[in-house]
């Protein structure tokens, strides 16, 4: 007669229970996860705007160039171009993050590309870029006209 002897060793269903957790805290973590890399990026591109205007405004006042920056709402991008050097620089906005409005309104077409020339010793514009996010977060990236030094706000979302 042979003698049943224990084996070490896992049994299926208590791999299934533990696959199944892990699935579960995995389904569980996943939504925060994921608003958190949204939010990432959109401060990511908050502080990518703010990092353009002071490139654009410190290329105005240590250089003494007069900078255009265009801002291309249909490639959520920005340009900045200086005609004394031929001078041209790009920031395009993570994916997910799109561009909502330039600030101050107008009434040209919404789409329309919008210009602002900063001249060396003359007064910052009133420039204002509104961002969103897929998960409808908001910021405000806008140059004080007073102080010439751009700054974030963030904007609560209507409830």
């Amino acid at each position: 007669m042979t003698r049943w002897t224990p084996r070490a060793g896992v049994t299926l269903i208590e791999m299934m229970i533990v696959v199944a957790l892990i699935a579960l805290i995995a389904a569980v973590t996943f939504p925060a996860v994921s608003a958190g890399v949204d939010t990432l990026r959109l401060n990511q591109a908050a502080g990518g705007l703010v990092s353009f205007f002071n490139d654009a405004l410190n290329r105005v006042e240590r250089r003494q160039q007069v900078v255009e920056i265009t801002v291309v709402k249909a490639r959520n991008a920005l340009v900045m171009r200086s005609a004394g050097s031929g001078f041209e620089k790009t920031y395009e906005l993570p994916q997910g993050v799109s561009i909502v409005k330039i600030l101050p309104e107008t009434e040209m077409a919404e789409d329309a590309p919008r210009q602002f020339l900063l001249l060396p010793g003359g007064a910052v514009p009133q420039a204002g870029i509104e961002i969103v996010n897929q998960r409808n977060a908001r910021r405000i990236v806008r140059v004080d006209p007073i102080t010439g030094v751009p700054r974030i706000e963030r904007v609560e979302n209507p409830s």
